[in-house]
């Protein structure tokens, strides 16, 4: 990355590294990305680990988990990088020469290799990969929206014959599917929601999660706040006085009150107290509070208090 730049009629010599916003909004969401499919991946080795699983088997999970550690590692450098802040300040960390990690991780490469990833896929439940059954599971994702679209499913009324008959599938697969030992697709959480009256975008967004598909289009703030909306739904639709009581009021209720409706960012605490609150994984939540925070501050930083006068 060029130090330096040619003065030119009326500019002075610029010094130092030059900071490129967008190449540091991209690996910020790259790395969110990578700290998700670590946790989804952890949690797939914690199962083979504590389930018999053979060294082979195990040995594939952990290599898959230093290979996301990798990734991380190289849009981190990358990123220190891209917002001109010296590289030497990494070496303690990772032993290596600013020098070094110039020529190990150039922004190019990492670019396109972060840019053609494959994510994983997490271990749907009910394979044989999720024989063994975690105090956790049914924090995962993929429970999670099993209880809301079960929650969905209870309010209206309706039989799971008539479900199925809507679904144009066998009532015994729409069992499976709101216990959540079978994996629903996206065309299927319609069908449910158009069925059974109830909010389609909260339990299309607890599926984007749980399939880990990322919707870059809509507004990371607003997603937040959606999901956390989700999570209550999916927990049965508790008050604000239960929701606070699970959470052993580590929450106030105006923190609540914001992270459901706003305004703003809610702190990152207490996100995770809510998501814990709710019967979810706090971990889960996370990338969705970075990418909420990151683009808040860039909102921020595009609009200097001196531009309002």
């Amino acid at each position: 990355m060029s130090t330096s730049s040619r003065p030119g009629p009326g500019r002075p010599l610029r010094t130092g590294p030059a900071i490129d916003t967008g190449r540091v909004t991209r690996l910020a969401g790259a790395v969110c990305d990578i700290a998700e499919d670590l946790v989804l991946k952890t949690e797939d080795f914690f199962t083979q680990s504590s389930g018999g699983a053979t060294p082979l088997e195990q040995l594939r999970e952990a290599v898959a988990i230093k290979q996301l550690a990798n990734a991380a590692i190289a849009g981190l450098v990358v990123q220190q990088r891209s917002l001109g802040e010296p590289l030497g300040a990494l070496e303690p960390l990772l032993n290596l020469s600013a020098d070094r990690l110039r020529k190990k991780y150039p922004p190019h490469t990492v670019d396109q290799q972060l840019a053609s990833r494959t994510r994983p896929t997490p271990t749907v439940p009910g394979s044989p990969q999720a024989a063994t059954t975690k105090t956790s599971s049914v924090r995962h994702p993929h429970q999670r929206l099993a209880c809301a679209l079960t929650f969905m499913w209870k309010r209206s009324g309706i039989t799971q014959r008539a479900l199925a008959e809507h679904m144009t599938t066998d009532r015994s697969y729409v069992s499976r599917m709101l216990s959540g030992e079978r994996r629903a697709t996206l065309q299927h959480v319609k069908l449910i929601a158009d069925r059974c009256g109830g909010d389609t975008d909260l339990v299309v967004l607890l599926w984007e999660i749980a399939a880990g598909v990322q919707n870059t289009v809509a507004d990371p703030t607003h997603t937040l706040r959606t999901y956390l909306r989700a999570l209550r739904y999916a927990a049965g639709s508790p008050d604000d006085e239960q929701i606070l009581s699970s959470s052993q009021n580590t929450i106030t209720h105006t923190e609540l009150q914001r992270a459901f409706n706003g305004p703003g960012v809610p702190k990152q605490e207490v996100v995770r107290q809510l998501a814990t609150a709710l019967q979810s994984l706090p971990e889960t939540a996370m990338p969705l509070w970075y990418r909420a925070q990151f683009s808040a501050q860039a909102v921020t930083s595009s609009h200097p208090a001196e531009a309002f006068g």
